[in-house]
């Protein structure tokens, strides 16, 4: 089976224009301390010439107001948007809201689209995605947090963290146990929250290594929060009840696409700097770039880089052509190993600068706290690792060798590597 990863000549045009107008209008902004309101004014016109150009929410059909690019194509305009964390918001693609729009999209109502969606999508609402719980992390079927129906509402009870956005969110998407005696895959339903409903108690943003540095807060925070018999209209509900677990996979298996070759911006970031450090820095008598440890990081890394590229393009070709749900392999690579080499790569690029690179004055240290949660976001590691495992030995039977064949089998081997040295020496 061949794979194909090339686009039209007139979309490479655009990521060309992509890549010039990210480092040269949006990565700047890293070097002022902002607050929302002025992030919004100067950051406006910029979205404006996303929108003419057709990029505004490329995540999403064009029924829906997106591009319709498809996962190949997404995952190169994911890769340039990875290089600055304020890019994504410039596109309107930022997670949490790409994914909460998705979810609307596959599973909401009409209505629950014109209401949430739509607004979205134009960057008039925020919102957030409500399902970890202190006691419920890599195993969503231990969630506790309960929605019961009373009337034409339901109630929802229960306490959350790691709500990303949820402090700065207008809209909350929380997912909740409806039947606790149907099976893991169909006991949890989703819902939206106003965040103005009573008994929403949001309860504090949780102190994390990926938090804004200099007092900017502009980042999306974990936020704690506390449902107390929080009641919402039936038509809250996003989907069929039961319905919540078959929504969050068909909402994270694209965005895990995304993450990876997000990550590969920010890697190839981090990678221009140590490149560009190795050959500037002089030290005990020549350039680091002369030092075969720093030509091993600089080797490593491009290898590394290069497979997660390729991984994470194969793994957008598989959804293209077979669904997401048919390309659970290829997205759990991609999620472990991406986050790996993102890792890597920025610590490499934070050892070639020294104290520089430890110090705040350049965004490495920024971007490998942030990476270090890549190796959780979405599901651990070592979650993703247990199930490639799984599926691929599922395609192995296990064979029984007789230990009573075992003498005799080797006993004829032998006899007839003799007979081939004797017939090769008569030969000679």
């Amino acid at each position: 089976m061949s794979w194909d990863f090339s686009t039209e000549p007139e979309f490479v045009t655009t990521l060309e224009w992509m890549r010039e107008f990210v480092r040269e209008e949006i990565v700047p902004l890293e070097t002022l301390d902002l607050d929302r309101p002025t992030f919004a004014r100067i950051t406006d016109p910029l979205k404006e010439q996303v929108r003419e150009r057709g990029l505004w929410a490329a995540h999403l059909p064009p029924e829906l107001g997106g591009g319709g690019f498809g996962q190949v194509r997404l995952a190169l305009m994911h890769e340039i948007l990875g290089e600055c964390r304020y890019a994504p918001a410039v596109f309107g693609n930022q997670a949490p809201d790409s994914g909460n729009a998705e979810l609307l999209a596959v599973g909401g109502t009409p209505e629950q689209q014109d209401r949430w969606m739509h607004p979205l999508l134009r960057g008039e609402l925020r919102s957030c995605f409500s399902m970890t719980e202190p006691g419920a992390g890599a195993d969503p079927t231990l969630l506790t947090t309960r929605a019961v129906r009373d009337g034409d509402d339901w109630v929802i009870t229960g306490h959350k963290w790691f709500s990303t956005n949820g402090s700065h969110a207008d809209i909350l998407i929380v997912m909740a146990v409806t039947d606790p005696e149907a099976p893991p895959a169909r006991r949890a339903s989703m819902f939206v929250v106003p965040v103005g409903t009573p008994g929403v108690d949001v309860v504090r943003d949780i102190p994390a290594m990926d938090r804004a540095w200099l007092g900017d807060d502009l980042e999306n925070g974990h936020a704690e929060i506390v449902y107390r018999e929080v009641r919402v209209p039936a038509d809250h509900l996003i989907g069929e009840p039961g319905d919540g677990f078959r929504l969050a996979q068909k909402r994270l298996g694209p965005g895990r696409i995304h993450h990876a070759m997000r990550w590969l911006g920010q890697s190839r970031r981090a990678f221009d700097m140590l490149c560009e450090r190795a050959v500037s820095r002089h030290t005990h008598g020549s350039a680091l770039a002369d030092k075969q440890m720093v030509q091993d990081w600089v080797a490593q890394s491009a290898a590394e880089m290069q497979a997660a590229r390729l991984m994470t393009l194969h793994a957008a070709w598989t959804i293209d052509r077979v669904g997401t749900s048919n390309a659970r392999l290829e997205i759990g690579m991609v999620k472990y190993w991406g986050a790996r080499v993102l890792h890597d790569v920025i610590d490499r690029a934070i050892q070639v600068h020294g104290s520089l690179g430890f110090s705040a004055d350049l965004p490495l240290e920024h971007m490998y706290r942030a990476a270090r949660g890549a190796r959780m976001l979405d599901g651990p590691d070592e979650v993703h690792k247990a199930t490639v495992a799984r599926r691929i030995l599922r395609g192995y039977t296990a064979r029984e060798v007789p230990t009573e064949h075992v003498p005799t089998r080797a006993a004829d081997a032998r006899e007839k590597f003799a007979r081939y040295l004797e017939a090769a020496t008569a030969d000679a």
